[in-house]
């Protein structure tokens, strides 16, 4: 059979992005009968359509193809048997499949085929393993009964000769009916061994006089009994309900079975014990027997003569060493069968999911029973036309016929599904997006933003060259061999690690770069440049405090390794952190708001831009952009700067927190702590009367302007429900016309003044509020940096440390065993425990911090129907 190259389908005429969804095209098949199978078949193969339910009214089990969905049910029941067969019975299975047969175009011939195939093999193994079961089973019989009759033979035996023994003490007198008390005793005494035990007296046993005929060693013993064998965690219960039931008329003897039998019943094999029990009468024995068998005990019988006995013994013996010959040709035939089925179940169960598949699918679409065809509507990225005529024409061909499928492409105003082309790349990234809410079609997709913003924003907050490195390399390595390494997408715990590699590269990568500029590795300060500040050369002893002095140079890159020796350096560190997340946050925050823009232009609401976007940047410039401009202005502003008189140029440097306050608190005055330049008083009013007016701009000029458009559509009479049909003309060569029918619907008119404005009112608010939590939220990023940096510094100067600093001939020693646990410790907690909270943190500033400024999130994810997502899914099932 000839096989597809379906990469050469999927090609397509536009190039996309993951900044917005693919523009998605709602379109009709007219399928005819004889070709359904193949074109659905063929459009799973490629995964670029989403049908729709076309009989969501109907019953599952009244729908056309039901029976053949019950067929292909009735077969995978049958391949999922052979699989555990195969799995139970430790037979290698072949990974492989035969491509040829699960890729390519499948006919009615090849399902028959392979159907009958599958039943034989079923049949066959059926056969063999019923067969093996029941020979067990008799297997199990013939084990028992020879432990039984060894056991018996054994205690009969014994019981002989003790009787022997006594009678040659009493000058050859009878059991019966003379000294009962006092033959009984020696007879009955416990076996002086550990694994025999007994219960009961002779004097029970025999009560009535019960006859026992001694002769020599290995004569008969004419005593009633049963015996028989019981689990032995129930022997115990066996014993008391024996005991008071036939209130100690009776005498019980066991053994316990060293070995473990196999029970074919059990999973696993069973300890069991060997019992005898002598009653006196008929009725006895039948109580004795029903009790035995009501606590799961299995009863043999055994012949009272010695002779018969030993017959028995050697029968069952020769029966035993037969089954076992005929239970290993058994398991032979078996292994065999079932390699033979090993080779093509893969193959096998992929054709029948796929198959099953696609009746499930066209349960999905209509049936005309004039046209003798099939009506599937469903959804497909408007680029992928081209490749679906493709695959609808090798339908066609595949089938045989002559009548092409023709497609109907509809437009219409129903939502379309989102669908994101991604790739290994950008997979992980999108489905952080998808978690918090699919985008809406046409929305911008914050995906694009988050490759980037997601693994700065963890860096900021795990900044470290050395900790960066090591994650880096241990996302390298999952990069690299990403191929040896796919089994871990298997597993549940694993899979995050694996779907998430390139996140954790990027993470690793961005933490290096923050660590250079944090000037941290490990906790220990680089000296890549030299120092912007000089030490004098005497420190003045232990405890006294020595100023740094200033040289005309700066350190280039980062911060200055003389911080991280100096008693300020937490001070310095904190301020410098501190006001680094605010700027950051706030520029996050303004990208999110800007992103309405765009937005607005492809929805054309014109109308967000002016009245939603416009006010929300001004609010939130007038506040926080305007503490962002005052802590880079305090940052460039040397506070400390004299004149020529040498007089401080500035009081001192303001504090930014009490200036943002009084902004509010006492308005249009600025004190002198605070005060950074001149005109501040009043530039800081201009700002607050700005802010304090876009918030009636946000709440109420969109409503009113609104409820005007509306009323003037109301008044002007439009609304009507227009459609045309026109047929395209573009020949593609291919034998399926393209009919394309564009229609608008009208939805009834549902505007209500008061839901849209109570909206407002909520949007407004909660956008004044959260400008206010949301940039404090950004704190997060310097919290959790001063935290590993100084959880880094006490595990260096706890744990490795110390060993550096000792001395002797175990300092090698210690050094090693110090550098171990500080390494174990690092990679646990730093790198893991410390890696994940900021790992939560940044995603939580992407959810919230910067999604809900522009994104909705509402939209249904496209789920084409595929072979591959079938299949994927039934592995994991």
């Amino acid at each position: 059979m000839p096989t597809r190259n379906w990469g050469m389908l999927r090609s397509r005429p536009k190039t996309t992005s993951i900044f917005r969804s693919e523009v998605m095209s709602l379109i009709q098949l007219y399928i005819p009968s004889d070709v359904a199978r193949f074109t659905v078949s063929q459009l799973g193969e490629m995964g670029l359509v989403q049908f729709r339910d076309l009989n969501s009214e109907v019953s599952a089990f009244q729908r056309s193809f039901v029976n053949d969905v019950r067929r292909f049910d009735e077969i995978e029941r049958k391949l999922r048997y052979l699989h555990k067969q195969i799995e139970a019975n430790d037979v290698d299975i072949y990974e492989f499949l035969d491509e040829e047969f699960v890729s390519s175009a499948r006919g009615p011939r090849d399902i028959d085929d392979m159907e009958e195939r599958v039943g034989a093999h079923e049949s066959r193994v059926l056969k063999l393993t019923a067969a093996y079961k029941n020979l067990q089973l008799k297997h199990l019989e013939l084990i028992e009964n020879k432990y039984v009759l060894e056991e018996v033979s054994s205690l009969f035996t014994e019981i002989s000769g003790r009787q022997g023994a006594a009678a040659g003490a009493s000058g050859g007198r009878g059991l019966a009916g003379h000294g009962r008390g006092q033959d009984a005793a020696p007879l009955l005494a416990r076996a002086d061994t550990s694994s025999r035990r007994s219960i009961g007296s002779l004097d029970a046993a025999r009560a009535g006089d019960l006859d026992m005929e001694i002769g020599a060693v290995g004569r008969d013993i004419n005593v009633g009994f049963i015996a028989g064998v019981i689990s032995r965690q129930r022997i115990a219960a066996l014993e008391r309900v024996l005991w008071r039931s036939l209130r100690g008329n009776m005498f019980l003897n066991y053994v316990d079975i060293e070995d473990p039998i196999s029970d074919p019943n059990l999973e696993e094999p069973v300890y069991k014990s060997a019992f005898i029990v002598f009653a006196h009468g008929a009725s006895l024995r039948d109580r004795a027997t029903k009790i035995a068998e009501s606590l799961g005990a299995t009863l043999y019988s055994v012949d009272s003569s010695a002779e018969r006995r030993q017959e028995d013994l050697i029968d069952t013996m020769s029966r035993l060493d037969d089954l076992q010959q005929i239970l290993e040709n058994n398991r032979v035939a078996r292994i065999n069968e079932l390699t033979s089925v090993s080779e093509q179940i893969n193959t096998w169960l992929a054709v029948v999911r796929k198959e099953k598949a696609v009746y499930h699918t066209l349960n999905l679409f209509n049936y005309d029973a004039n046209r003798n065809s099939l009506i599937a509507e469903g959804w497909c990225a408007t680029n992928d036309i081209p490749a679906i005529q493709s695959a609808l024409h090798l339908a066609t061909e595949d089938a045989g016929s002559n009548v092409p499928t023709v497609l109907q492409e509809l437009r219409t105003t129903k939502e379309p599904p989102t669908f994101i082309r991604t790739n290994k790349f950008t997979e992980g990234f999108q489905n952080i997006v998808d978690a918090y809410g699919v985008p809406k079609a046409g929305e911008v997709n914050p995906g694009l933003f988050t490759c980037i913003t997601f693994p700065f924003l963890f860096a900021l907050m795990f900044g470290d060259l050395g900790h960066g490195f090591l994650m880096t390399l241990c996302a390298a390595l999952l990069c690299a061999f990403e191929k040896r390494l796919a089994w871990l997408a298997k597993d549940e715990s694993l899979r995050m690690f694996y779907t998430g590699r390139y996140i954790i590269l990027l993470m690793g990568i961005f933490s290096m770069f923050t660590g250079l500029l944090y000037n941290d590795i490990f906790s220990r300060a680089m000296s890549i440049f030299s120092s912007g500040w000089a030490w004098p050369a005497d420190h003045g002893g232990e405890g006294v405090t020595v100023e740094a002095t200033k040289l005309d140079h700066v350190y280039p890159v980062g911060i200055d390794p003389a911080w991280h020796h100096a008693g300020n350096s937490l001070l310095f560190t904190n301020s410098y952190k501190m006001k680094m997340s605010i700027v950051l946050g706030v520029i996050h925050m303004t990208l999110g708001i800007c992103l309405q823009v765009p937005n607005a232009l492809h929805f054309k609401k014109r109308i967000n831009i002016v009245h939603v976007f416009v006010p929300q940047i001004i609010f939130l410039f007038s506040i926080f952009g305007y503490l962002v401009f005052a802590i880079i202005f305090k940052w460039s502003t040397d506070w400390y700067a004299r004149d020529a008189s040498g007089e401080l140029t500035h009081v001192s440097p303001p504090s930014l927190l009490n200036m943002l306050i009084y902004m509010f608190l006492s308005p249009g005055s600025v004190g002198d702590s605070e005060k950074m330049f001149r005109g501040q008083a009043a530039l800081q009013t201009f700002l607050l009367l700005l802010a304090l007016v876009c918030v009636p701009w946000m709440l109420l000029v969109k409503p009113l302007i609104l409820r005007k458009e509306h009323q003037k559509i109301i008044s002007e009479g439009y609304g009507r429900i227009s459609s045309h049909v026109r047929v395209s003309s573009e020949g593609d060569g291919l034998g399926g016309a393209v009919v394309v029918s564009e229609q608008e619907e009208m939805e009834e008119d549902d505007f209500d003044f008061a839901d849209i404005m109570i909206n407002q009112t909520i949007h407004t608010i909660e956008f004044c509020l959260n400008s206010i939590s949301n940039t404090a939220s950004y704190l997060r990023l310097w919290a959790l940096s001063l935290a590993h940096a100084q959880l880094s510094e006490v595990l260096w100067t706890m744990t490795f440390l110390p060993t550096l600093k000792m001395g002797g001939r175990l300092q090698p020693v210690a050094v090693m065993c110090g550098f171990a646990v500080w390494f174990v410790l690092t990679f646990s907690i730093l790198i893991g425990m410390e890696g994940l909270s900021a790992f939560l943190h940044a995603l939580r500033l992407h959810w919230v911090e910067f999604n809900n400024k522009f994104y909705d999130g509402t939209g249904t994810k496209f789920e084409p129907f595929s072979f591959k997502a079938v299949l994927e899914e039934a592995e994991e099932a």
